[in-house]
């Protein structure tokens, strides 16, 4: 008989409270997730909140990448809403990170796999089921493994420079027929 899912608290840095900001890439192989991790501030009294976009600088970035990845799921559950989760009763929590154990998402894409004429289960043995937990949104992915750096800065150009893209830095003018057509030639 199969074990039944249980969560495993993991340590990663722990996102802002307030506006962690996630932003996510993934392609086929790679899947890149920036945030603003969570940095006390012995000054902030609860009165004033500061507003942030994903391009406010001199913020506390996380970047988690995982490569291989198999699959991602991102959107609800919101910190309000948590306890609408599948996860929930197992002790899913806000603003937190677990792994799930004996994942039934991994297994039903190995199910699901079963139809191919080269599939073994061991093709998907080595992955694991991870659950991250923000202010209005939830992150599921399956991954071999991934990692998480810390950086300074802001979410957006963090990611783009991690996803190996240059951070534009003035907005480009529309020229010849772009200008026409816009209306300003």
């Amino acid at each position: 008989m199969a074990s039944s899912e249980t969560l495993l608290p993991i340590d990663v840095p722990p996102s802002s409270a307030g506006a962690p900001l996630p932003h996510v890439f993934a392609d086929e192989r790679r899947l890149l997730v920036a945030y603003v991790a969570h940095r006390p501030d012995p000054k902030f009294d609860g009165t004033t909140p500061r507003s942030i976009s994903s391009v406010t600088g001199d913020q506390s970035i996380v970047i988690l990448t995982a490569e291989p990845y198999l699959a991602l799921q991102f959107g609800p559950s919101n910190d309000e809403a948590i306890s609408g989760h599948r996860l929930y009763g197992l002790g899913l929590q806000p603003y937190s990170a677990f792994e799930v154990l004996n994942s039934t998402w991994i297994s039903s894409f190995e199910k699901a796999n079963r139809v191919h004429t080269s599939h073994t289960p061991e093709l998907f043995s080595g992955y694991q089921h991870f659950v991250l937990t923000f202010h209005d949104s939830t992150l599921e992915f399956i991954t071999e493994n991934f990692s998480a750096s810390l950086h300074q800065g802001a979410v957006l150009p963090a990611l783009m420079e991690s996803v190996g893209h240059a951070v534009p830095t003035r907005r480009v003018k529309p020229t010849g027929f772009f200008s026409r057509l816009l209306g300003r030639g």
